[in-house]
């Protein structure tokens, strides 16, 4: 379960943010996992919430938007919708598309508490 490594990732940016921004807590963490990311939204909660004890992200309300997957189909040379990778053409077909959006996994903002 590689979303255990992202969360401690998100929460290093979270504690990194704090000491240079000098909060205490952050209240609202949103983050942006496309459908094409490899990363399961409800692992990568959960990862947090286990993570978040004891950190700046102790009790903070999680959003994880989760845009659709992108792709260039280089049959019907257009951009097409993926719900996953692996997955073919919605309109040919075929397995020649190129993702080019929803594989970032990102933190959006976050909204913070200062003492």
């Amino acid at each position: 379960m590689h979303e255990v490594s992202l969360a401690g990732g998100i929460l290093g940016i979270a504690e990194d943010a704090a000491r240079r921004e000098r909060f205490v807590r952050v209240t609202l963490l949103r983050l942006e996992a496309g459908a094409l990311s490899g990363v399961e939204p409800r692992a990568l909660r959960f990862a947090l919430e286990s993570l978040a004890p004891g950190t700046v992200l102790h009790g903070a309300q999680i959003e994880i938007d989760t845009p659709p997957g992108q792709a260039w189909c280089m049959q019907c040379a257009t951009t097409v919708v993926l719900a996953a990778r692996g997955d073919a053409c919605p309109d040919c077909d075929g397995y020649q598309v190129q993702p080019t959006g929803g594989t970032e996994l990102r933190v959006i903002d976050m909204l913070v508490e200062d003492n």
